[in-house]
């Protein structure tokens, strides 16, 4: 990512010590490009952020309607979960339904990241289960579509019917052929495309009429579900659901590993795709926050919206030592 600019600054006394180098997109309905910092044709692997494209063959298709899924449902369909108790329990509930176990999941087991469950499973003896991999949502809509489509059980396989459903959406709402895929953590495959084809993507769904046709009426659901239910999404003390909220539940934003974030601001028909080239986190949060700000949708001065964009720095003994802000790009 040769063409990345500075997006997040780490300062520690007068020091400027570290800084996050990355590259962003804003998208209008149009799929013309309102804002761009660094090279907007750079190809990443959008990782969870990709999350509701992989979920509009459950609905296009009509399985979700046919199995009589909820919004709640479909915002775990999108979610990068925490594993806790809200998360754990509607998704073996929905796997139930389907007639289905932990066994039938493909996503592999991982430590729940809520302390609650994780101190339950140790207290009570209990092995971590698929079920609280933060991707076991995204997993019980493939397997709602494989039921749905009367196809075998590996639909991870990128020659399984789902999988080559969830490409053709992928392609056909980025607008890009996709140039090649990753195994993501989930074992799922994950495919590319240019920051533009994801921020194009995201107005798509930002636009999308409720009353359209399949697909316009899945993007308005899925975005519609994520915004509704944000602590489905990620879960309590995570970015998404923070900014979600602060945003009164009008913009969806989505994390992806190694530092990808989205977002859909239905009012504005914008969407945004961003990537920080070092992989970290912090400097994804920072980065999409003050993005939200500078396009009028995130107030900064609310404490949640603060959190990100202004956070502190200190040592082990509480000293304030910095502070972490957007880098003048992502100011002005």
């Amino acid at each position: 990512m040769c063409s990345a600019v500075p997006m997040v600054e780490i300062w520690r006394g007068p020091f400027l010590e570290s800084v996050h180098l990355g590259q962003a997109v804003v998208c209008d309905d149009t799929g013309q490009i309102v804002h761009a910092w660094g090279d907007p044709m750079a190809v990443v692997l959008p990782r969870s952020s990709s999350k509701m494209l992989q979920a509009l063959p459950l609905l296009e298709s009509g399985a979700a309607d046919a199995f009589g899924l909820t919004d709640r449902q479909l915002a775990l369909a999108c979610a990068s979960h925490n594993g806790a108790a809200i998360h754990r329990d509607p998704v073996n509930a929905w796997l139930s339904d389907l007639g289905l176990g932990d066994d039938d999941l493909r996503c592999g087991p991982q430590e729940p990241r809520d302390p609650n469950e994780m101190e339950r499973l140790i207290r009570d003896g209990k092995p971590v289960c698929q079920v609280h991999n933060n991707c076991s949502g995204k997993h019980a809509g493939f397997l709602t579509l494989t039921r749905h489509l009367g196809a075998g059980p590996e639909y991870i396989d990128l020659d399984h019917p789902v999988q080559k459903a969830c490409k053709a959406a992928f392609e056909e709402v980025t607008q890009e052929d996709s140039p090649g895929y990753g195994i993501d953590g989930c074992s799922a495959p994950n495919f590319a495309t240019t920051l533009h084809g994801m921020a194009r993507a995201m107005a798509f769904f930002a636009a999308a009429n409720p009353d359209g046709d399949a697909r316009q009426s899945a993007a308005s659901r899925l975005h519609h579900a994520m915004a509704t239910y944000p602590e489905l999404v990620a879960g309590e003390g995570r970015c998404c659901t923070n900014l979600m909220r602060a945003m009164d539940h009008k913009v969806a934003v989505k994390t992806g590993a190694e530092a990808y974030f989205i977002a859909i601001i239905p009012e504005k028909k914008l969407g945004v795709a961003l990537k920080i080239a070092d992989g970290t986190t912090r400097g994804a949060e920072c980065a999409i926050a003050a993005i939200l700000v500078r396009l009028g949708v995130l107030d900064p001065a609310h404490p949640l919206a603060q959190m990100y964009l202004a956070p502190k720095i200190t040592n082990w003994r509480g000293v304030d030592t910095g502070f972490m802000r957007p880098a003048e790009a992502l100011r002005a």
